[in-house]
């Protein structure tokens, strides 16, 4: 049997169940791709992660993963991915070493802990674009199924004191609205950025095990640039005033709106259209009602940072049944 005959078929929307709203319901089960050629590749080449359906045995490499943590730094996935190896009781033997998968690229890292992949996304919608779609089509050739994903990383709160996690329901851009708009084909496409609620209510519920810091739940700004479009003072240029500043985040902190980065509406969108269960957890690291400039030490933004894997390390813990 060929490789194209054992993976697992295409949805198309009719296929997806939607809820009253018209929002795609998020399930379990295998993954699939909305892109009928994929089938027809000689070989599909996931040129940023330096793999290959036909180079790579990806069912026997990949087949058995059930998390996929996705963060911005490099040296943060990695160090995330050796946090997990004791976090799941991992005895790597001697003379081996946790190494990255993708180390034939320097776009992005990919390392692999029994079912968890640890990923770097870089910075910015079109960097997390380029590593989502590749790394989706890595679990629909691998052949896995019950995936869960999530996105660990920092941004600005609202309101919020700084080290407060921010689990969010749904994201936004810059002018609010909840979807990623995509040019395609001369045309803008608007594919809806929500996020799986009931995931996000037990994310919540595991941080808030810990009363030495907030885990709240709440909408996401999501920006394409991390100066002008965050209402920043400190950039090379800015048109407004301070008063202009401090308006606008208001209006949109009144509006449900937690915190601000630059990644999430892409997550959540691409998640949605999926239809792959999914969740965003970021650390706050500074309050944009008081401050523009991070000025947490180093050791208090890597302990703010640890908080999001501490969650997630639990989630996953809990749900691969270990003590």
């Amino acid at each position: 049997m060929s490789t194209s005959q054992t993976k697992y078929p295409k949805f198309l929307d009719a296929d997806f169940e939607k809820d009253i709203s018209g929002r795609i319901t998020p399930r379990d089960g295998p993954i699939v791709l909305r892109n009928p050629h994929i089938d027809d590749l000689a070989e599909d080449v996931l040129y940023h992660l330096d793999l290959s359906d036909k180079k790579n045995d990806l069912p026997a490499m990949f087949g058995d993963v059930k998390f996929v943590c996705f963060g911005g730094s490099p040296k943060r996935m990695e160090k995330f991915a050796h946090f997990m190896v004791k976090e799941l009781n991992i005895n790597i033997q001697a003379g081996m070493t946790l190494s990255n998968i993708s180390h034939g690229s320097d776009r992005y890292v990919l390392y692999k802990v029994g079912p968890v992949l640890s990923v770097s996304h870089g910075m910015g919608i079109p960097s997390m674009s380029i590593v989502f779609h590749e790394v989706l089509k890595l679990l629909y050739h691998a052949c896995c199924k019950d995936v869960k994903l999530f996105r660990l990383g920092t941004s600005g709160g609202l309101g919020l004191e700084p080290g407060t996690v921010v689990i969010t329901d749904a994201a936004v851009d810059g002018l609010l609205r909840p979807y990623m708009e995509v040019a395609t084909l001369g045309m803008l496409l608007q594919h809806p950025a929500f996020l799986d609620r009931d995931l996000c209510e037990e994310l919540q519920a595991i941080g808030s095990a810990d009363t030495s810091y907030n885990t709240v739940i709440g909408k996401t700004m999501c920006t394409y640039d991390f100066y002008e479009g965050q209402a920043r003072l400190d950039g090379a240029f800015c048109d407004f005033t301070v008063e202009d500043k401090l308006a606008f985040l208001k209006r949109i902190h009144d509006r449900g709106v937690l915190n601000i980065e630059m990644e999430s509406l892409c997550f959540a969108a691409m998640a949605h259209r999926a239809a792959v269960k999914s969740a965003i957890i970021c650390c706050t690291i500074v309050d944009r009602l008081q401050s523009d400039q991070i000025s947490a030490s180093h050791e208090m933004l890597e302990d703010w940072q640890g908080r999001c894997q501490q969650i997630v390390a639990k989630y996953i813990r809990r749900h691969l049944n270990i003590q």
